[in-house]
């Protein structure tokens, strides 16, 4: 199966089979069409999904058609993203992050795996 290269969008029905058992750690995009804080950010999650494919799943789940999950993460502001790993939450983001701001909140999340030490040799060129 392919790498998914923009966010997946996720629902009620969806999101246990999409996020909850991902293999991958998830963002997951709590948005409203509506919302200009929240297509302002856009633009950031699909190229940080396009970047990351096959290291991190980013999903989309828009709160007015998903009221369930909403509810269930206890979603008050929009955009809000939570971070999740295992099907387990690692935290969450709430309000607009420029470019810069939402690397450093990934690494923060999902910090990457400690590489084992070289052994002591060199490496070639």
């Amino acid at each position: 199966m392919p790498e998914r290269t923009v966010p997946v969008r996720v629902n009620d029905e969806t999101f246990e089979r999409e996020v909850i058992r991902s293999p991958i750690p998830v963002v997951v995009d709590f948005y409203a069409d509506w919302s200009a804080p929240c297509r302002a950010t856009e633009p950031v999650f699909r190229d940080l999904s396009e970047r990351l494919a096959g290291r991190v799943k980013f999903a989309t789940v828009n709160v007015d058609e998903a009221s369930l999950v909403t509810r269930s993460y206890g979603i008050h502001s929009i955009p809000t993203f939570v971070f999740l790993r295992g099907g387990h939450e690692t935290g969450r983001e709430v309000g607009p992050v420029d470019p810069a701001g939402f690397r450093t909140i990934l690494r923060r999340h999902f910090p990457a795996p400690r590489r084992p030490p070289s052994g002591g040799k060199l490496a070639s060129r």
